[in-house]
């Protein structure tokens, strides 16, 4: 029997005789015989404990991976992410999961393996949805949507300017001070989670809007009380994340946007878009502040989604 295993982002075939030779390589014959007799598990979920592992272990090989000892956290973050891509339900990669988290706690009992490269792999209850993204065009709709005849139009226009420019949070938004914004060398310096700082590109765009504010509009707004923030409110505090969600959502509904958009649309939307034009995944994660590429790379789905959506909207064969 041939069986289809995923390589390189696609479905191709296994041969018997191959997967049989891997199976060997991988110890999975030892672990099927502790689930029939130690755990004395149905013939039915031995078969599916089986049927992921190996598909598991074939990829591994394509990987270079020759035993379970060099296989690693972030070669099975690239199966689980395959799995998804090929578009297995939820249940299917949970199960996966479960066999995988199982098979490596055995190799670790049999002192195959020194580490556990499952335990930090999340199942998909625990995957984050992520909000709409936006398009460029509503992008642009939505930065050009603060009437310049209001007295606080280049706040609001700076401050989604730079938002988007960044991919900040929005608690890092509300968060930078003045001295942290470095226009003259296009940068800002952002202090994320844990304090961590970090350097963040501010675009020709953001910068032209942020120096209107910061001469025109900003010294009108302060009172004393703005704790040397960028963005203040009408009365001269930092403007606060209630704030900047209802700043948004004034211009969100002047713009004509019928999406639910959140301060991280932004964020999400800043990340795409730039994947979508080709940057390099580490920069990427470079700029959102993301410890791990993991969380990064989740970007790389929603990019790859939204190509095939367009791929089959209008390609004639699609």
């Amino acid at each position: 029997m041939v069986v289809a295993q995923p390589t390189g982002g696609r479905l191709s075939t296994a041969e018997p005789e191959e997967l049989d030779r891997t199976a060997r390589q991988f110890g999975v014959e030892g672990f099927i015989d502790h689930l029939r007799f130690e755990r004395n598990l149905s013939e039915q979920t031995i078969d599916a404990y089986r049927r992921d592992v190996v598909r598991m272990c074939s990829h591994a090989r394509t990987l270079g991976r020759a035993r379970p000892s060099e296989v690693t956290t972030d070669d099975l973050r690239r199966f689980v992410l395959l799995l998804k891509d090929l578009g297995l339900a939820p249940s299917s990669i949970a199960r996966n999961i479960s066999a995988l988290r199982t098979y490596f706690r055995f190799l670790l009992g049999e002192n195959e393996v020194v580490a556990d490269p499952s335990e930090a792999i999340d199942t998909p209850t625990a995957w984050k949805t992520l909000p709409g993204v936006l398009t460029v065009a509503e992008i642009e709709r939505l930065l050009e949507a603060p009437d310049i005849m209001h007295p606080l139009a280049w706040r609001d226009r700076a401050m989604l300017e730079f938002a988007y420019a960044s991919g900040v949070r929005v608690s890092e938004l509300t968060g930078i001070r003045v001295r942290d914004l470095h226009l003259d060398d296009e940068f800002a310096s952002v202090f994320g989670k844990g304090a961590k700082e970090r350097m963040v590109p501010v675009g020709r765009r953001a910068i032209g809007a942020l120096s209107i504010y910061l001469r025109e509009t900003r010294p009108r707004l302060e009172r004393g009380t703005g704790e040397g923030r960028v963005f203040l409110n009408a009365r001269g505090g930092p403007l606060t994340r209630m704030g900047v969600w209802k700043i948004l959502r004034q211009h969100v509904e002047a713009a004509g946007i019928e999406k639910r958009v959140t301060p991280h649309t932004l964020r999400h939307s800043f990340a795409t878009h730039l994947l979508e034009g080709g940057a390099d995944l580490v920069a990427v994660q470079e700029m959102l502040g993301h410890a791990d590429i993991s969380t990064t790379q989740i970007y790389t789905h929603v990019d790859r989604t939204y190509l095939s959506q367009i791929h089959r909207q209008f390609h004639p064969r699609a």
